[in-house]
């Protein structure tokens, strides 16, 4: 690399330091973030240059947006590092626990000059899994709305309706909201007809509920509140139930979407003598479904594409951290990953103690050996990313009978895999 750039990212205002090759300071400016603001970003960092774009390095601190896709069209090397790495590195210039946007632009040159190897390169990842990660993080931001409308409307049934909450505990059963949009106090309630709590039961095809048990639960003796207050509450309760059935209808429509956009990835390398693509391998192992393989596939984008067994580990969070000062060492669980793909990853090892034998011994071998359940699932969790780097490497889809055979003939070697 023949200069260094370091550019602090900022909504409306980029901070930029150039470094020659020497580690000298050459040139600081601002760029607007707009689309004119950043060509003239990449035109003037060219006419500094005057290289080719690949022999410059830039770190910045985040590793997506238009900023960052703008560099890498260009043809420029970009680098990504941890914020708090770059805290780190801002004690070189002051101990005083000054800061502002020069400082962290010339923090990133010079330690991109000095350390490389803290930071990662950036690449850009295909439309499909470009696609995919956009899908799946949506997912999650609809699931976790749910939740939280869905915890709302269960205060209010708290509030003025037990009944409702006697019938399901949970709020997120269509069965009340068809009966709170049917009788939304708990007087109507008390008045609805069998006929119609059958007619609700049938279109949500409930059969561990009889309409007996539905009018005994809400006949019975109501919350004394003030004059209106359940009135009010019911209306609160009928604005909230457009909103869960639309966030309900939009989870099960991104679920949908993931699924085929994975299966046409799968399609795309289904041609006889092409080896498996990594979505299909990674679908083929047991209690993998499209939501882990989403997760993995966009979290672990670089890791899965290197085949780098140690990096996925520790951006799963199932690699250890290691703390020794004298005679005292301490072996604890890593904290700084990726939560997406730490959670993915226990749903994973979670539910493949229900789906593969296999899974299921390790797990109870570690539990035999004095381990609680979060380490249990946390070793079980480390050996199945290691079968899906095996996998990845081999390009081969798993086969159960395979494994098992293996295991039979020689099980120490397949165990520590």
């Amino acid at each position: 690399m023949e200069y260094f750039v370091g550019i602090d990212w900022g909504t409306q205002i980029h901070r930029v330091a150039v470094l020659d090759g020497n580690g000298r300071v050459i040139e600081q400016f601002n760029a607007d973030h707009s689309g004119e603001g950043l060509v003239n970003l990449v035109k003037r960092l060219k006419q500094r240059a005057a290289c080719e774009p690949a022999l410059v390095a830039i770190g910045i601190e985040v590793a997506w947006g238009a900023l960052v896709e703008t560099l890498l069209e260009a043809g420029f090397a970009v680098f990504s590092i941890n914020p708090k790495q770059v805290d780190r590195f801002r004690d070189r210039f002051t101990v005083a626990g000054a800061k502002d946007d020069a400082r962290d632009a010339l923090v990133l040159a010079s330690s991109l000059y000095t350390d490389r190897q803290s930071y990662r390169r950036v690449e850009i990842d295909s439309p499909d899994v470009i696609r995919l990660r956009e899908l799946s993080r949506f997912e999650d931001e609809l699931k976790i709305e749910l939740r939280r409308v869905t915890n709302r409307l269960w205060q209010q049934l708290h509030r003025y309706y037990p009944q409702m909450l006697a019938i399901s505990p949970a709020a997120d059963d269509r069965l009340m909201w068809d009966l709170l949009e049917a009788a939304p106090t708990p007087a109507e309630g008390a008045r609805m007809s069998s006929l119609r709590v059958k007619r609700i039961l049938k279109a949500n095809r409930i059969r561990k509920h009889s309409a007996d048990d539905v009018l005994l639960a809400l006949r019975t003796m109501p919350l004394v509140l003030a004059p209106g207050g359940a009135e009010a509450a019911s209306e609160h309760v009928l604005f909230l139930l457009p909103q869960l059935k639309l966030l309900e209808e939009q989870v099960r429509e991104v679920g949908n979407r993931i699924k085929r956009l994975l299966s046409a990835m799968v399609e795309k390398t289904a041609g006889a003598g092409q080896p498996p693509c990594d979505a299909g391998l990674i679908l083929s192992i047991p209690g993998v479904g499209p939501a882990v393989a989403a997760t993995l596939l966009t979290e672990a984008s670089r890791p899965i594409r290197e085949r780098d067994y140690e990096s996925l580990r520790c951006y799963a969070g199932t690699a250890p951290v290691t703390k020794q000062s004298g005679k005292r060492k301490t072996v604890g669980m890593r904290q700084a990953c990726s939560p997406r793909l730490r959670n993915a990853v226990f749903y994973w090892a979670t539910s493949s103690l229900c789906c593969d034998s296999r899974s299921r011994k390790h797990y109870d071998a570690l539990r035999a050996a004095g381990h609680q359940h979060p380490r249990a699932l946390r070793g079980l969790a480390d050996r199945l990313l290691g079968v899906l780097i095996a996998l990845l490497k081999t390009q081969e889809i798993f086969d159960r009978a395979k494994r098992d055979g293996a295991f039979a003939k020689n099980p120490l070697v397949v165990a520590s895999a």
